[in-house]
């Protein structure tokens, strides 16, 4: 069973997520950062995750930036033009 127990991993989902990268990361010959039993990648990767030893950030998906507003075009006056 999966449990995302780490408090900075908010579901199930991106649990797996990371720990499909940090086990292709391993299978590629990354040294593991814990000591453990486990012979397969990504059990070491899980455990490597709930023990809170990879460092990982969100970043937003492509379109979901906040948009900042311009602020409107200065709007013409009508009457006289001042003079510097």
């Amino acid at each position: 069973m999966v449990e995302a127990t780490s408090n900075r991993i908010d579901s199930k989902y991106r649990f797996i997520l990371l720990a499909a990268k940090r086990a292709r990361q391993l299978q590629a010959g990354a040294k593991p950062l814990v000591h453990t039993t486990a012979h397969k990648p990504t059990r070491i990767a899980q455990e490597e995750l709930r023990a809170g030893l990879l460092n990982f950030e969100y970043m937003p998906l492509p379109g979901t930036e906040p948009k900042v507003k311009e602020p409107p075009p200065p709007t013409p006056t009508k009457g006289k033009k001042k003079k510097a």
